[in-house]
């Protein structure tokens, strides 16, 4: 498709070579000239400008019109020329050697030097570039930019005496506004108006970027050619960096619809950037002097630097903001908790540096949403095209339904999007809202150009009413600021560094939790095997004393169960140190039924490391043993006192009886003498000293301090639990006929059932699964149970529930030490905690005719 093929729409503006017409403006002359300095090209009226009979054919050398002085300063001038789009400026120059000055302009481009020459007005060069130093102190102290805009434009019209002076920003589509205006009183305001972005259309606003400067003097004057036309085949002169281009008939036409003569349009370029325009209109021919374009140029770009440093302060407030959104994000989730659970402590401090109206956060599949968001459904269903989308860019619309067309189902909620990528796979996202902002926009005009058949043939003709024209802009949320993007994408950063930072610490956590759980087995491995084999030890030197096996099975029973006692007390605290006193009064208890004013535990609170506790818990037990069997807690009268002291080298226990039969040394020494006499000295490296005197057993155990900690007795008073009275032993219970046991252990449900029958209890039913004892109740009725509540891989509490729905009582039975807390919440009348014997169920039978629940462990 050919150039003249192609269709008439709003694009042609964009495609006019508004840089190669071919001609200049008439209030100046053009000559281009070769690297030799032969004439290559000039304007149709140079020698008029000039004001010589010589004639300035192309091929003629320059120094055959010019004079030698004024070609070498303009030789010298090309050399200052490094990029390609420096421009040297010569003022007052003599260049015939007559006394005529012109000012030039010299620049070069596709191997040809260009001279733009106009005549001169030098002598108002001074006073024009001393105007610019007051109007400087004026606008330095102005720190809102609305202000700053008005009274430059103000002072601008001043210094170039022209009827209207606009500042006119650029939106990011390149549509603008006027947002300040100085003008003639008489003139109609264009504050405020909008004008589309074909107004200035893309190749000139590049210009504009490139050449400050533009001026038409007269748009009634007629265009000077350039001869020749074409400085290479089907294509005229570069003038990109010419002042006196001449102008497209399309905007002549433009410029003559709105009434203007002549017109000055001077960039403000704010970083690299077109910002916007000093654009100037005059209601009749006017030239502005070389030497004041200069000045009134220098004046914009000074200005320039003033927007910058403003928007400087803009950015470096919006960083300020930024570096606190970082440091707080971070302290908000140093918690260790969630990104998606601290959104809602996240989206204020978010707010502060980026306003809007709803929040969404999508990690690792899950999606949370406060505001005005879509849900979880709705989000979903953009996910696939957000996934498509470039993963390290921060993507900003006011209406993402244009972009992803799901996105119009929650458009009444949720209308412009902010979306924040966090580069994984799959990729997570944290997404900031804005609801639909129904505006009204007023343009200069109706800004879509109609298609007419004007006097420049079948194209675009401007517009030709340029009055307020309002349009309705609905389906668009308020715009997203540059400066909220950089925020936007700092956040991203911030995102990335706080999922990266949860990432490591749930590694490291899953690391260590391994790392302990391996440990925590192999700990556990090598207790057990402990544990097996001291019973085993129990077992075989506990056989020597006794012939009798019921009481071969108490004295093992006591023995096991007094290593129990220590693994409950020292397990209690995370296998921290355990209280002695705890030991020695749960040894205590179950002998002296309730009677523990005959024991008497004084001195100082004392912690037990646990690789020394189960040691003391085997002397005391068998001390205790001792005692009841042939010492003072024999009968009713004697009593025991014990005293814990400690100083910096260990613990002593000193226990005295007092009050019983009188003592003799025993005729042989079993088992029970032997971990009296030698645990604590061999395996704490302790002392142990037993005395058997005829008013009472004494003995004094001492302990080293690595196995102990202690705290004078008053301190530790207020800390310990107060201890759960315990009911006295019947002899058996007649009151109990019938019994259900659920057990998954048939060793222990057998050793159970065997101590309730020779209990007295008429009846035992032992069932090992939940079903069994469901069915069992539905089929007989029974007076008590003893449940186990961990049943292998299932649990006794639907069990539990079926009797206290039946008004059953019942007992739990576990292994684990802490589960008094589910006694209440099941309905239990008490707890057993494994491994319990003979005693403990003579405690459970007891209590069945106590209505005030019992708790045993």
């Amino acid at each position: 498709m050919s150039l003249d093929d192609r269709p008439v729409d709003l694009s042609n503006c964009d495609r006019e070579p508004i840089h190669r017409l071919g001609a200049i403006q008439d209030f100046g002359a053009l000559v281009a000239v070769t690297n030799d300095w032969l004439v290559a090209h000039r304007s149709a009226n140079a020698a008029q400008i000039l004001g010589t009979s010589a004639p300035l054919a192309v091929g003629t050398a320059l120094d055959a019109v010019f004079a030698q002085e004024a070609l070498n300063t303009l030789q010298r001038a090309t050399t200052r020329l490094v990029g390609p789009d420096d421009v040297e400026r010569l003022f007052g120059l003599d260049l015939l050697g007559a006394g005529s000055a012109f000012d030039c302009a010299v620049h070069a481009v596709e191997g040809l030097v260009i001279l733009e020459i106009e005549p001169s007005s030098y002598d108002g060069l001074d006073r024009q570039l001393r105007m610019i130093q007051p109007i400087l102190r004026q606008l330095e102290p102005i720190d809102d930019l609305t202000e700053l805009c008005r009274i430059a434009a103000d002072r601008l019209k001043a210094m170039l005496g022209i009827d209207r002076v606009m500042v006119y920003r650029f939106h990011p589509d390149g549509s603008g506004d006027v947002i300040a205006e100085a003008r003639e009183e008489h003139l109609e305001s264009f504050l405020g108006l909008r004008y589309p972005h074909t107004d200035i259309p893309r190749q000139a606003r590049a210009l504009y970027l490139r050449n400050r400067f533009r001026i038409i003097s007269d748009v009634d004057a007629e265009p000077v050619p350039i001869e020749p036309g074409e400085a290479a085949p089907g294509e005229a002169i570069d003038l990109s960096m010419s002042t006196l281009r001449s102008v497209s008939p399309i905007h002549i036409e433009y410029l003559k619809n709105m009434g203007v003569r002549a017109s000055v349009s001077i960039s403000i370029i704010v970083g690299g950037r077109l910002w916007g325009l000093f654009a100037c209109h005059h209601y009749s021919a006017k030239v502005v002097p070389y030497s004041l374009r200069t000045a009134a140029e220098l004046f914009s770009e000074l200005f320039s630097l003033m927007v910058e440093r403003d928007a400087g302060r803009v950015q470096a407030a919006f960083h300020a903001t930024g570096r606190e959104l970082h440091d707080r994000l971070m302290r908000a989730v140093a918690g260790g908790g969630s990104l998606v659970a601290s959104l809602p402590d996240l989206r204020p401090i978010i707010q502060r540096a980026l306003p809007h109206d709803g929040a969404s956060i999508f990690v690792d599949g899950v999606y949370e949403a406060l505001g005005s968001a879509p849900n979880d459904e709705e989000f979903r269903a953009l996910v696939p095209m957000l996934n498509a989308a470039a993963s390290s860019r921060v993507m900003a619309t006011d209406s993402l339904a244009e972009r992803i067309p799901q996105a119009a189902a929650f458009r009444d909620r949720a209308t412009g999007a902010l979306i924040v990528p966090v580069s994984r796979s799959p990729r997570d996202y944290f997404v900031l809202w804005r609801r639909e902002l129904r505006q009204v926009v007023t343009w200069a005009g109706n800004p879509v150009k109609p298609l007419e058949f004007g006097p420049n043939g079948d194209r675009l003709t401007p517009r030709k009413s340029f009055e307020a024209w309002q349009q309705s802009v609905e389906g668009r949320s308020k715009e997203w600021a540059e400066t909220e993007r950089q925020i936007a994408e700092s956040l991203r950063v911030t995102l990335l560094e706080v999922i990266l930072r949860l990432t490591d610490e749930a590694n490291q956590e899953r690391a260590k939790s391994q790392q302990q759980q391996d440990l925590l087995i192999a700990e556990l491995n090598h207790r057990v095997r402990n544990i097996l084999n001291l019973i085993r030890g129990l077992i075989n030197q506990s056989r020597h004393e006794t012939m009798d096996v019921e009481a071969f099975a108490r004295m093992i029973g006591g023995r096991i169960g007094a290593l129990a006692i220590a693994h409950d007390n020292i397990t209690r605290e995370n296998w921290a140190p355990a209280s002695l006193r705890d030991l020695i009064e749960s040894e205590a208890e179950a002998y002296l039924s309730g009677k523990l004013d005959r024991l008497i535990v004084e001195g100082d609170e004392a912690a037990i490391a646990p690789e020394a506790y189960t040691v003391l818990a085997l002397v005391l037990h068998e001390m205790i043993t001792n005692s009841v069997k042939y010492g003072a807690l024999c009968d009713n009268s004697g009593s025991l006192r014990i005293n814990v002291s400690c100083d910096d080298a260990g613990m002593t226990i000193s226990w005295r009886e007092s009050g019983g039969p009188p003592v003799k040394p025993p005729e042989r020494r079993g088992f029970g003498s032997t971990i009296i006499d030698r645990s604590i000295p061999f395996e704490l490296n302790g002392r142990a000293r037993v005395d058997f005197k005829l008013t009472g057993v004494e003995a004094e155990f001492w302990v080293p301090g690595r196995y102990v900690s202690c705290e004078p007795r008053e301190g530790a008073l207020a800390r310990r639990r107060p201890r759960e009275g315990r009911q006295a032993m019947p002899e058996g219970s007649g009151a109990v006929r019938r019994i259900l046991v659920v057990e998954d252990s048939m060793i222990i449900a057998l050793d159970t059932e065997e101590c309730l029958l020779d209990l007295g209890v008429d009846q035992v039913t032992v069932q090992g699964t939940v079903a069994g004892a469901l069915n069992a109740l539905g089929k007989e009725d029974f007076d008590l149970a003893l449940l186990d509540f961990n049943l292998g891989s299932e649990s006794s509490e639907m069990v539990a529930r079926e009797l206290h729905q039946r008004r059953i009582p019942f007992w739990l039975a576990t292994g684990y030490g802490e589960m008094a807390d589910k006694v209440e919440e099941i309905g239990a009348r008490g707890l057993l905690v494994k491994p319990y014997g003979r005693e403990e169920l003579v405690r459970m039978l007891n209590a069945f005719c106590d209505p005030a629940p019992d708790s045993d462990g």
